[in-house]
């Protein structure tokens, strides 16, 4: 019967990534700790593979249609990977399993929701149709920062926080990235942002597994159902109130990072 149920809540949260792009992991990672009682260093390690895997397929399909400024992925990577290398090290000297650990998992978490929730709001209150190129001559102007240190210090910032909570990248990232590269066009902000998270998931999620902080039959369950539920949400995508969906999600997001903020 649990099978069922994580076959079912994998294709739940894949259905809404598909529907509005919000982040696998500010849903995923408080369901499996809320809802099924997983330990949160295990619920954040088996998430961080769940996002790296679904997301592959994603970066695949905008790779294809030449949406990704790659430009962006490589100078925000520069700064997450290494700092999701650090973020490792010292989990693995602490200890993952320690109850303080255990503390700043939720805590962390619990923070990165709220600003999720946030950043979410934002986004539907202010999203707006955007090209999906700039003015010929301008790619290169467009993908390059206000200075070169910003996407670095980003990078690592949202590095240390996806090793530690498994969120990070998403609507914050998207929000961010908005503000460090304002000639961006929205689509292929949004581009870069499934983009930079393959790696940096997967470098994350690796590196809980070498901790023993990965359920590989769960990971398994909720991929099979998450794949289908991206498929039907994307597809339903444009006949679904996507500010109404988003503001609702906004809520339960941010309830969510109240609660654990508590524990």
């Amino acid at each position: 019967m649990q099978e069922i149920a994580f076959i079912f809540a994998g294709f739940c949260v894949g259905t809404v990534v598909g529907l509005t792009g919000v982040g696998g992991g500010s849903l995923m990672t408080p369901l499996l700790i809320f809802a099924f009682g997983v330990k949160p260093h295990m619920a954040v390690g088996t998430d961080l593979l769940f996002a790296a895997f679904t997301k592959m397929g994603g970066t695949l399909s905008l790779a294809r249609s030449r949406l990704i400024p790659w430009r962006v992925v490589l100078h925000l990577s520069a700064g997450s990977i290494p700092a999701a290398l650090i973020t490792l090290w010292v989990l693995k000297t602490m200890g993952p399993a320690d109850p303080a650990v255990q503390h700043l998992i939720t805590s962390t978490l619990g923070v990165a929701l709220l600003l999720t929730a946030a950043a979410t709001l934002y986004k539907a209150v202010r999203s707006k149709a955007a090209p999906l190129r700039v003015a010929p001559g301008q790619e290169a102007q467009a993908a390059t920062a206000q200075h070169w240190s910003l996407p670095l210090l980003f990078g690592a910032v949202i590095g240390t926080l996806v090793s530690i909570t498994s969120v990070g990248a998403g609507a914050i990232g998207v929000t961010v990235l908005m503000l460090l590269y304002p000639m961006l066009a929205l689509p292929r902000i949004v581009a870069a942002d499934i983009a930079y998270a393959v790696p940096l998931t997967l470098v994350a999620g690796l590196g809980h597994a070498s901790l023993g902080s990965v359920d590989w039959r769960m990971l398994g369950l909720l991929l099979i159902g998450s794949l289908p539920g991206i498929w039907l949400g994307s597809h339903f995508m444009t006949k679904v109130p996507e500010r109404l969906i988003r503001s609702l999600l906004s809520l339960l997001i941010g309830y969510a990072g109240v609660k654990l903020i508590s524990i």
